[in-house]
This record gives structure tokens, sequence and C-alpha cells, in this order.
């Protein structure tokens, strides 16, 4: 992204509560209209960075920028934010109408405008007739729905969202996030979106930045984080992935030589993992979905062959558990009901081939320097 493109700017912004860094030197630039999520695991300084977005907190170094505006002397309520929390923070004693109009109250706006807007805030939740109840009148979905609409009605230019569907069942945090998606292209304003569930993150965000202790390790779409994550650490918090211990033994241009434990001598591409080198030691990491099983040993296919300790059935997939020979844990295999496999479900014990395509190996660099070397090269290549 070049810099012009920035809507939002965290320009090297740290924040430290004594000895503890909860965000630790991070520049993010977010684009105007877009979905961006911050995802990580508790602790990791998410929330308090998206506190230093609003206003709630002050950074110990850096500036945030807004539509070319640094923030520092600027206090919350007058930033063109507005922020949705957790707990959703709706008044009990008031009406759904009322507590939408709450933060209008200040802006010297007649009654006839306000009752406008309020309709309109009502109708773009759905919550259309539902001004005159209460808050225990509602369900979880729709307080949800009523905390959304009281930020949206003060028309800001950038949303701020802590969590907004951790309290809410499976389900209908499903249906939350198909409709949070609808109302953030409806209205095309910025969203800020916090959360640690990665699945989550994936479907809502047109791009995530995850984060862990107080660092960014990686900003990409979904599907780049995906398929080709930068490092261990992110490649185990987005989606299941196997990992397997290997060394460089030879570089071939845009190919590498690995000696592995548990596949044997492989050849892969090194893709953009150039800061590799011979005689370094890595990772390979495989997603369960990229391998294949079969029970033919050898018909004509390359792979490693393995022994089946064991498979679990999902409902949309099952997963299959395969002993590799100099490898402790077991590889996971991933597939439909109509499975990887191109023959009878097997028994356990049998013995499998388990092979993969050329692009199904990701590289990863094993030790902290190459993991850093590895952040730095996708940052200048714009992800």
């Amino acid at each position: 992204m070049r810099a012009n493109d920035a809507y939002i700017s965290i320009q090297a912004v740290s924040k430290h509560f004594g000895p503890v860094r909860a965000v630790d030197d991070i520049s993010i630039d977010i684009r105007s209209g877009e979905f961006f999520s911050l995802l990580g695991a508790s602790g990791c300084g998410k929330t308090t960075l998206l506190r230093m977005i609003a206003g709630f907190e002050s950074p110990t170094h850096g500036e945030i920028v807004i539509e070319g505006v640094p923030m520092s002397q600027v206090p919350p309520y007058r930033r063109p934010t507005n922020m949705v929390f957790q707990n959703y923070a709706i008044f009990p004693h008031l009406t759904v109408s009322k507590n939408l109009a709450y933060g209008l109250r200040y802006e010297k706006i007649d009654k006839a405008e306000m009752n406008t807007r309020v309709g309109e805030a009502l109708e773009m939740v759905k919550l259309g007739g539902f001004g005159a109840r209460r808050s225990h009148e509602l369900s979880g979905g729709q307080r949800q729905r009523v905390a959304l609409a009281r930020a949206l009605i003060k028309r800001p230019k950038v949303l701020l969202l802590d969590e907004p569907l951790g309290a809410l069942d499976k389900k209908l945090r499903a249906d939350m996030q198909l409709e949070l998606r609808a109302l953030q292209e409806s209205v095309g304003i910025t969203f800020i979106f916090v959360t640690h569930d990665q699945e989550e993150a994936m479907t809502l965000s047109d791009r995530i930045a995850v984060m862990s202790h107080g660092q960014v390790l990686q900003i990409a779409s979904p599907k780049e984080l995906y398929n080709r994550p930068v490092n261990v650490e992110v490649a185990d918090f987005i989606g299941q992935m196997n990992f397997i211990d290997a060394s460089v033994s030879r570089m071939s241009g845009e190919r590498a030589e690995l000696d592995t434990a548990g596949l044997g001598r492989i050849s892969a591409p090194t893709g953009e993992a150039s800061f590799f080198q011979e005689g370094d030691a890595i990772v390979v990491a495989i997603r369960p979905e990229k391998l294949t099983l079969s029970g033919d040993r050898n018909g004509g296919r390359e792979g490693v062959q393995g022994v089946m300790r064991a498979a679990t059935y999902l409902g949309d997939r099952s997963h299959y558990y395969v002993d590799l020979p100099g490898r402790e844990e077991p590889l996971v295999v991933a597939g439909s009901d109509s499975g990887p496999m191109d023959h009878d479900p097997l028994e356990r014990g049998s013995p499998v081939l388990v092979s993969w395509a050329d692009d199904a190996l990701v590289l990863l660099p094993r030790d902290e320097a190459l993991a850093s070397a590895s952040r730095e090269e996708s940052s200048s290549n714009g992800t």
C-alpha cells in the first residue's frame, strides 16, 4: 500500500503499562471503506490498540493519523470514530429509540431530525418497530443490533468493534457475521474489528493483522494468510496445519532439496522464501486438506508410505491420522465425505500412501531471526 492510500495510519505506535509492552512498535495503514480485523489470542494487544485509535488510551510512543490529521491531541468525542463494546453497554432504563437518540442529544439537532435518524438507524439494523422496547425485551442478537445502530447513528467515518459478537451463541454468531458484513458494505465506512476467533476474522475481513505479544506478525487478506503464512505462529493460529522439521540440503533456482523428519528427502518450490540458505533448519507446513491418501502403496504416485492410526468423522469432513516413519506425531489428512481416499475406508493399522501437490508445501523459518526476515519481506511486498 502506498502511503497516500492510507485513511488510517498507525505509525510506530507503542503502549507501555509499566514494564509491560502491551503494544510494541506497530505500524499499519488501513484503507477507506475497508473491513480490517485485528486477530490474536487474549493479551496480544489488539484491544489496547483499538482503544488508542478511539482515544481512550494514549500511545507511549508513535502517532495515529486519521484522514491526514494526527490524533494525539484530539479527545475521543472529537474523533471521527465510534465504538461498539463487547458488552453492548445499552441503558436498561431507556427504550431502544431513546438509547439510539442518546448520542444525538448534544448535536443541537431538532426533534424531527432526531426522530428521522432514529427511524433510519432502526431500519438499517432490521429493528423497525422495536423502538418502544427495553433491553430486557430483546434477544442477544437484537441487543447487538441496538449497539451497532447507536454507534452508526452518529455517522462516524470509522467504526471500531471490540469483539461485539463474543456473547452470542454459535449459530446466532454465524448469522450476525453475515449481517455485519452486509451492513458494512451498505454504509461504506471503515470498520476495524477485534476478535480472537480466526474463522470470524476470515469470514468478515478484507485484510487481517495477526498479532502476538504486542506485535504484528503478518498483515494480509484471508486467502493469503491461509495459503502463505510467513511463520509457524501465524500458520498455527490460522486453521489446522501439519508441521514437519526439515533442513535445506541444496538450493537450485526456485527449488530446494529438503531432508525432512517423516517425509524423507523431498523437493519443494521456495516461493517467496528467498532468505533460506543451504544448511538452514526450517519447517515444512502442509494443510490437511492438501494431502491425499491412497490404499494402493504403489499406484504410480509419488509420496510417503505410512500406517493408518485412526479416523474421525466430523460431518462435513473426516480427519485421518497417519503414522510416518521418523515422526512422533501423526500426519493429519482431511477430506470431504467422499474423502481424499480412492478406495474403501481403511482399518486401523492399514498401510497407506500419503501424497501431495507441489504447491501444497509451505516453507517457513524455524528460528526467530529468519521469522523476522520473513515478516520484513512480507511487509516490503505490500501485504
